[in-house]
């Protein structure tokens, strides 16, 4: 199966951060490729410490469920705690691992929802994603990664309209 998966930090040393947790999914990994580094803002909570994120693309014999499994490992391995306080809000986080996409699958289980349930309304994964595989199409939407993240940067008005002649 081929996995889409994002991970980011904004504690600590981040790209140390995110080269250590790319190391160690490679290692277990029959193949694999890394996006370009995106910084963001934290999504969902408020914090001064911006978020650098990579897009990884690997192949693996893990099953959706094992692969998780083996991502919240190495989040644990990495040093990172929990994701959220106990009130269920975001927290700043050394490492955090998403599923984004597996193969073209659709996956709704209590545990796991795949694509990501944000992933069409994160820059800071259509970014990778659109690096990792520009032919990729979200299997509900039928969109590329590019055409999501047109649609995002049109929503948040960072859209720039182009006249025939070349003119905005």
């Amino acid at each position: 199966m081929i996995y889409y998966l994002n991970i980011g930090s904004n504690l600590g040393n981040r790209r140390d951060n995110l080269h250590c947790a790319v190391v160690v999914l490679g290692a277990a990994a029959l193949d694999g490729q890394v996006s370009q580094v995106v910084e963001s803002e934290p999504w969902g909570f408020d914090s001064d410490r911006p978020f650098l994120n990579v897009g990884m693309m690997l192949s693996s014999d893990l099953q959706p469920q094992q692969m998780l499994d083996h991502i919240h490992d190495v989040e644990r391995m990495l040093g990172s705690e929990a994701h959220r306080d106990a009130a269920g809000h975001y927290v700043d986080r050394l490492v955090d691992i998403d599923i984004m996409a597996v193969d073209e699958q659709v996956i709704h289980t209590p545990v796991l929802q795949v694509p990501h349930p944000h992933l069409p309304e994160r820059e800071f994964f259509l970014k990778p994603m659109k690096d990792l595989n520009p032919r990729w199409r979200h299997p509900v939407l039928h969109l590329t990664a590019t055409e999501m993240l047109q649609r995002l940067q049109y929503r948040n008005g960072q859209h720039e309209l182009h006249l025939k002649d070349g003119k905005k």
